[in-house]
């Protein structure tokens, strides 16, 4: 829902940044898995109880998520770069709640519900792009990206939101949880009426 509307603020300081990192040598993979490699940092950070690091360690693996795509921009783009981004993120994506789920049983029904609605999403957002793919549909409202970036209320800048807001807030993990599960829910519903208008018999 906010990431489009965010693009045109944050791509110029990523863009630059990523031009610089280019400079340095780094690849936009290398800064894909650093990104996963620090996020994952965060989530065990959430098991061990320690959310102010696992706050600061989920916003820097976020920032170098959105780097990659700059890095990339300022060499070249590949089908292998935004296929490991994808997967990437969803790696992390589900160690926050896993995490939560881990530390205290009590919490793990939740956690579940939550990594079931993250996978359904995923599998609504990748089997859009697919389709978008064989269609030849294409947007930029997201940026330039290897695929079709469909949208909903449920997006990357929701995610983070919510997953800092557990950081600062774990004793809300459960109503958290369950209210972005509902909105990854509806974000499938909005994605599915979205296919059938836009996709051809």
């Amino acid at each position: 829902m906010l990431d489009a509307k965010l693009r045109p603020l944050i791509d110029p300081p990523l863009n630059a940044a990523g031009r610089a990192l280019a400079r340095a040598g780094f690849s936009a993979n290398i800064v894909t898995l650093l990104g996963m490699a620090v996020g994952l940092g965060g989530a065990g950070a959430m098991y061990a109880g320690y959310y102010g690091l696992a706050f600061g360690l989920v916003l820097a693996g976020r920032i170098l998520d959105g780097l990659d795509g700059a890095v990339a921009r300022a060499t070249r783009k590949t089908a292998f770069g935004g296929y490991l981004d994808i997967v990437c993120d969803f790696v992390f994506y589900v160690s926050v709640p896993l995490a939560f789920g881990l530390a205290d049983p009590r919490l793990l029904p939740a956690a579940l519900v939550l990594v079931s609605a993250f996978t359904i999403t995923g599998i609504s957002f990748l089997a859009f792009a697919v389709t978008a793919a064989e269609q030849g549909a294409e947007t930029d409202a997201h940026g330039e990206k290897s695929f079709f970036y469909s949208t909903g209320i449920a997006e990357g800048t929701e995610t983070i939101t919510v997953f800092l807001l557990m950081c600062l807030f774990p004793g809300w993990f459960v109503q958290i949880a369950l209210v972005y599960a509902v909105m990854c829910v509806i974000t499938v519903i909005q994605r599915s009426i979205l296919a059938r208008q836009t996709f051809r018999e």
